[in-house]
């Protein structure tokens, strides 16, 4: 009796040690290399109903398959955060909770395929960090929402094929290379394997990056299955992706009025973006360290075209840098950028303010900013801005002329002279009279070195100090709209023209600062002609030269023959008897002498006269005769004539 009931303690304490599992299920240890064991349960009894709720709590991988669940509820796998592995296939599902899969957060594999869901909850995905494997192949989904794009992006292995999908967004192929920008890797591990067949494709332009998908051959992104056919439209049932064409589908283009512009301090720019595209793409600023960007204006002037202006007002420092232009539609994207810089700029000193002399406006545009209290010495930053600075844009930017007046100097009542330093020069009126005459400082101005694209200008400056600022800017010849700048000082004695056109002329001036108006010294030069375009000329040349060779003896022998045969005319020297001759033949008609007793058989025919020959072959034969056959020797026959 006492071994009875310690063999009933064993097996109670057996029983407690390890888990239950659940009777409709089958639970199976695997043994690892490391000397640990998981747990998988199998639950495929055609008469469960529910998901089971008593799975041990260690379990790594469930299969609940061939069964009657037609639901999973709301966190039915909770208790099972060591869960990896959940197959839930074959079976009657048609709803899915959106917390079903919560705290599922190491799993790695979900299968979902063979059940009849048609409402697939995407945001459930984002409960499951590490999923991988999402296969839903074989049910009813009609619809994959953009909202669900971000959840796929860990995702190696997407299975949506077999169900009633007819597009997806486009922004989903906008994840994966090469559409993401992102380069392509050979790695085999790093493979995205996507099946999307036995779907009722609808072939426009939101699919058509799957179509280009399909036609391209070592990509990461892999097909399960290259056999994708079209069912609609009409014109394209039945075709493959690989031979679709698309009607009305056309990837944006991206232009810009300027890759590049430089701009004074406070200065107004435009910078204008211009796009074209089926169906007609959205544009989008954006700067290159995210900063959001304002004061944009856009219009479509018709189907397929877009343009995009932004302003920006008073430029300051901040406002430098990369400014991206972005176009979009369903059948891709499209960016340019154009980089902005501030010209340079100076320091200037204010001394304290006295109540003497009238501010006015310099002639040189000087600004200064001075703050709202002056002390008794103040720094302050001025923007010179010299006669061209207008030359600097290559684009619609319109800069505004910066004005120096009283109220941005005189605060609270006083009234005072501006100084320069502590050398008592003054910057306003003083400086008008005090222009340089930079045509008599500036001599020797010249081109040397001119190539297709660069040139290098000279020039000697006797009146000037080396460590003038001067501004070379220059132009193609009479196009005052696109002129370009070069900053640099009277000492260097000369600069590299860039950027420049091959064979056009060109206009350079040398501008220095408080130059008189029209008085800057100015100079023409031709670029070089581009040498490989000079070696496509002359091979042209010689090609035209063989070809010529080759065909002038052809044209004029057959020219020769022509005139030949026109000269030569109808041949009228044959006479009348030729003619006869040629036209008539005379007969000589053979008869039958009488037969005698001794003749030879060669005897026996005798010549007829030509004129009774004649005469016989002309008339005609009496139809008496024509219907009797002479047999007699002596007879003979009658013709009318």
């Amino acid at each position: 009796m006492r071994q009875l009931l310690y063999m009933h303690v064993f097996l109670c304490c057996l029983s407690t040690a390890h888990p239950f599992c659940p009777s409709q299920c089958t639970c199976v240890f695997h043994g690892r290399t490391d000397g640990t064991r998981t747990r998988s349960v199998l639950c495929n009894d055609p008469d469960m109903s529910d998901i089971p709720v008593n799975v041990p709590v260690d379990t790594v991988k469930l299969r609940i398959e061939k069964t009657g669940v037609r639901r999973i509820p709301t966190e039915a796998f909770y208790y099972l955060a060591e869960l990896r592995y959940l197959w839930i296939t074959y079976n009657s599902i048609t709803s899915v909770d959106t917390a079903s899969f919560y705290n599922l957060k190491v799993l790695h594999e979900l299968r979902l395929d063979g059940n009849m869901i048609s409402m697939f909850p995407w945001e459930s995905l984002k409960e499951m960090p590490r999923l991988r494997t999402l296969d839903l192949h074989n049910n009813r989904i009609t619809n994959v929402p953009s909202e669900a794009i971000p959840y796929f992006l860990n995702i190696t292995y997407l299975d949506l094929s077999s169900n009633k999908l007819a597009t997806l967004p486009s922004d989903l192929m906008d994840i994966w290379p090469p559409f993401n920008g992102a380069p392509i890797s050979t790695n085999a591990s790093q493979k995205i394997v996507l099946g999307i067949q036995d779907n009722p494709w609808f072939c426009d332009c939101k699919i058509s990056k799957l179509i280009e998908l399909s036609k391209m051959v070592n990509t990461p992104v892999v097909l399960m299955d290259l056999v994708l056919t079209c069912s609609g439209p009409d014109n394209l049932a039945g075709v493959l992706f690989q031979r679709a064409e698309l009607d009305n589908c056309v990837k944006p283009s991206v232009m810009t009025s300027a890759t590049k512009i430089t701009s004074p301090l406070g200065s107004n720019v435009l910078l204008r973006c211009d796009a074209t595209g089926f169906p007609t793409p959205a544009l989008n600023w954006a700067k290159s360290d995210g900063s959001p960007v304002n004061n944009t204006v856009q219009e479509s002037p018709g189907d397929g075209v877009r343009w995009s202006i932004m302003s920006l007002h008073g430029i300051l420092y901040k406002d430098a840098g990369n400014y991206s232009c972005k176009a979009k539609n369903v059948a891709g994207n499209a960016e340019a950028s154009i980089s902005i810089s501030i010209a340079g700029s100076s320091s200037t000193t204010i001394p304290p303010v006295t109540p003497s002399i009238e501010i006015g406006p310099t002639s040189q545009g000087t600004t200064f900013t001075p703050p709202t209290d002056i002390p008794n010495s103040t720094t302050i930053t001025s923007t010179v801005l010299p006669r061209t600075s207008t030359t600097l844009y290559t684009t619609t930017a319109t800069p505004k002329k910066p004005k120096t007046t009283p109220s941005n100097i005189i605060q609270k009542g006083k009234q005072g002279k501006i100084q320069q330093g502590g050398n008592g020069r003054k910057l306003a009126a003083d400086e008008k009279s005090k222009k340089i005459d930079v045509s008599k400082s500036v001599k020797d101005l010249k081109i040397v070195e001119e190539t297709s694209d660069t040139a290098v200008l000279l020039w000697t400056a006797d009146g000037l100090s080396n460590d003038a600022p001067l501004t070379v800017v220059y132009s193609p010849y009479d196009e005052d709209d696109s002129k370009s700048t070069v900053e640099t000082n009277a000492g260097s004695g000369k600069v590299l023209l860039e950027g420049l056109s091959s064979g056009m002329r060109y206009s350079v001036c040398l501008v220095a600062k408080g130059s008189a108006a029209g008085k800057d010294p100015c100079i023409d030069f031709y670029t070089l002609d581009n040498v490989e375009d000079g070696g496509q000329n002359q091979l042209f040349v010689i090609i035209s030269g063989i070809a010529c060779a080759l065909v002038l003896p052809l044209i004029a022998l057959l020219l020769y023959k022509i005139l030949a045969l026109y000269c030569k005319g109808p041949n009228t020297g044959l006479d009348e008897e030729e003619l006869e001759k040629e036209s008539y033949v005379k007969f000589e008609t053979i008869s039958m002498k009488q037969r005698t007793l001794n003749s030879h058989p060669a005897e026996l025919w005798a010549r007829r006269q030509t004129r009774e020959s004649e005469r016989m072959l002309l008339c005609s034969r009496s139809s008496i005769d024509s219907q009797m056959t002479y047999k007699s020797d002596s007879s003979r026959s009658e013709y009318l004539c």
